[in-house]
């Protein structure tokens, strides 16, 4: 079985901006993503997706590092100011590499 090592980037953002952020990772090259519901608490309070305003969602996107980190960059830039988003990035081992 052969290896390939690429890059995990998980977005934790508000739901709200799901639609504009689908755009931005098509834009940015992602070649695919995966979208979930999710909650939580964090420095702007608890997240429990009672109602739609508080709702949030996990993004995934495996890709290589140098588009992981073009993605990150240009994220941070749009909405760390305005909205409650975290970025975080993993080395990971895929078995299908064409597929990133």
């Amino acid at each position: 079985m052969h290896s390939h090592t690429r890059t995990l980037l998980t977005i934790v953002t508000e739901a709200a901006l799901e639609g504009t952020l689908v755009r931005d990772l098509d834009r940015l090259h992602a070649h695919g993503y995966t979208i979930t519901d999710a909650r939580g608490k964090g420095n702007r309070g608890v997240r429990d997706a009672g109602w739609e305003a508080s709702a949030n969602i996990r993004v995934e996107v495996v890709c290589d590092a140098e588009t992981a980190e073009a993605i990150a960059a240009s994220l941070q830039e749009q909405y760390y100011d305005d909205y409650a988003m975290i970025l975080f990035m993993s080395d990971i081992t895929v078995l299908r590499p064409q597929k990133f």
